[in-house]
C-alpha cells in the first residue's frame, strides 16, 4: 500500500514572492475563511511563535483564528500581515461591462 502523507502548502512559501503570491489568490476569492487559513499557513511557513510574538498575540490564540473555521477580527489580521512584513493591497475589480 502507497503511504501518503497531507498536503501542507506551507512547505513550499519559501520567499517573500510566494507568500504575496498565495496570499493575493487567496483574497481574491473572496472567502473569509480561505483567507484566514491562507494567513494561518503563511504564519507556520513564518514560524507561527514568531509571527504571534511580532503580532502581539498568544501562538495559541492566533493558531485558533487563523483557521478556515476561525473568525478573526480584521485588526488581527491586519497585525499578522505586518508582522509577517507584508501589506494589504486593494486593485478595482475588472469586469467585462463596467457599470
Amino acid at each position: 500500500m502507497v503511504k501518503t502523507k497531507p498536503f501542507d502548502p506551507s512547505e513550499y512559501l519559501d520567499s517573500a514572492e510566494a507568500i504575496a503570491a498565495y496570499l493575493t489568490d487567496a483574497l481574491e476569492t473572496g472567502d473569509p475563511s480561505f483567507v484566514a487559513d491562507a494567513l494561518g499557513v503563511v504564519a507556520r511557513a513564518r514560524g507561527i511563535t514568531e509571527v504571534a510574538r511580532a503580532a502581539g498575540a498568544s501562538r495559541e490564540g492566533l493558531s485558533r483564528v487563523l483557521r478556515s473555521d476561525g473568525n478573526p477580527e480584521v485588526a488581527t489580521g491586519v497585525r499578522v500581515v505586518r508582522a509577517l512584513g507584508l501589506q494589504f493591497s486593494v486593485a478595482p475589480l475588472h469586469h467585462e461591462n463596467p457599470a
